[in-house]
């Protein structure tokens, strides 16, 4: 079977890819305005980009009007923001604050999820999160136009939090303690429960 992704429309594309594109880390981005208000929003266009200088980046999409979204404003006015990380006990809260809010509305708040100041940026970080990156911009890359069009966010990781007991000394993070959750397509998540060694 082959499928040209381009001859789909864009919402039944974006259904096949991130059905294929499995198991996607979460990256749940808190940043905050050049007014001080905080934005919490998740996206599973994420990953690892490389470790020197440690960086990492994420995909925010247009909205289907083709408006930016608060955590892309927010990046440009500050330069700075942070990645928590999702376990499985912060699934269902996470995924409240995916909802669209206006502009200056508390996703955290309106979810009931703690906040705690970071330390070496403005945005703070979800307290719960037994992983967050604290990031200072790179760069932004713009991929296509308008409506869907994707933002890019490459972030330098200037501090790293890691919740007492889930790092092994010469292992790093026990993925059993950390016990992330993975994206999958629609609404389905997964979690490590099968791990292997090769």
């Amino acid at each position: 079977m082959e499928i040209d992704l381009g001859a789909l429309a864009p919402r039944d594309a974006h259904d096949v890819l991130v059905s294929a594109l499995i198991p996607r880390p979460i990256a749940w981005v808190s940043s905050i305005s050049g007014q001080g208000q905080v934005n919490l929003a998740p996206f599973s266009f994420f990953c690892g980009v490389t470790w020197s200088p440690a960086t990492l980046g994420f995909s925010v999409v247009n909205r289907s009007d083709g408006s930016r979204k608060d955590t892309i404003v927010n990046i440009e006015e500050t330069g700075q923001f942070v990645v928590n990380m999702v376990s499985h006990d912060l699934a269902g809260r996470m995924v409240r604050t995916a909802s669209s809010l206006p502009r200056g509305v508390s996703e955290a708040d309106e979810a009931g999820i703690a906040m705690t100041p970071s330390t070496r940026v403005s945005a703070p970080r979800v307290q719960d999160a037994r992983v967050a990156f604290e990031c200072t911009l790179d760069r932004i890359v713009t991929v296509g136009q308008g409506t869907h069009a994707g933002n890019l966010v490459l972030g330098t990781i200037v501090l790293m939090h890691a919740r007492d007991g889930i790092v092994e000394e010469g292992k790093g993070v026990d993925p059993t303690r950390f016990d992330a959750i993975g994206r999958l397509g629609g609404s389905r998540y997964c979690r490590l429960q099968d791990i292997f060694e090769l």
